[in-house]
């Protein structure tokens, strides 16, 4: 589903003068797989999933999503994604409901069946007593099951999620991190960036650690304790970035 070959992205900074935060990076995730991308804050991992989600331009490399090339092909890929990431930002002045229905019309969405599905998601998320509630009087856990709601409605097969736990208590997080397995079991394609360890752990079936731009290790979490003779992760990651 998500296909990445020698991926860079290079841009000019008045400050730090020619940045690569990208250099050459190359990995897969396929249907009902959860892929994680590990690293420090400045990794390159947000790039990355930008690129993916057409919002940057790479510097050179190719990158499909369900087959479809995300320069060339940028407006076909937005209908095979759904984005979640931390801070993701909600309109003070409408509803959980009208925000959801709003991103669903823009996908084309018929009336409905737009309904019907949002109803269902609605359930599913536990959203359903505060469906009224306007944006600027939501909690940031509310806020972030309606950026999962808004990224779902158009039942994308590809879903990314960057640091999407970042900010939330341990329960909405713990919360999203079950929706998301549920989803991968789905078979959904995610692509699922953090820096806790814990989270690559508990979810991912792949793992990719990223360091200043550049992939140091990629694999299942098995074969990378077996490589490295670390089966601690935190440790294995320490080990790689020192």
């Amino acid at each position: 589903m998500i296909h990445v070959r020698d991926l860079t992205k290079h841009y000019s900074d008045l400050k730090l003068g020619q940045v690569h935060a990208l250099e050459g990076i190359s990995f897969d995730a396929g249907a009902g797989q959860v892929v994680g991308l590990l690293g420090p804050n400045g990794a390159g991992k947000t790039t990355a999933l930008r690129i993916l989600s057409t919002m940057l331009r790479p510097t050179s490399g190719v990158v499909t999503v369900n087959g479809y090339d995300v320069v060339t092909q940028a407006a076909q890929v937005r209908r095979q994604i759904g984005v979640v990431s931390a801070g993701t930002a909600i309109y003070d002045r409408m509803t959980a409901w009208e925000l959801v229905e709003h991103f669903g019309r823009l996908h084309g969405m018929q009336r409905e069946p737009l309904r019907q599905r949002m109803e269902s998601l609605f359930d599913r998320l536990q959203m359903q007593p505060f469906r009224d509630v306007l944006g600027a009087k939501m909690s940031t856990g509310m806020k972030q099951k309606v950026s999962i709601a808004r990224a779902l409605v158009h039942d994308p097969p590809v879903l990314i999620f960057d640091e999407a736990t970042s900010g939330l208590d341990v329960l909405v997080a713990r919360a999203l991190l079950n929706a998301i397995a549920e989803l991968r079991d789905q078979g959904k394609c995610i692509v699922f960036s953090t820096h806790i360890m814990r989270e690559a752990e508990r979810l991912c079936d792949r793992i990719a650690i990223i360091h200043r731009g550049r992939i140091l290790a990629a694999g299942t979490l098995q074969s990378l304790r077996q490589t490295y003779d670390e089966q601690d992760l935190e440790e294995l990651f320490f080990g790689l970035i020192a």
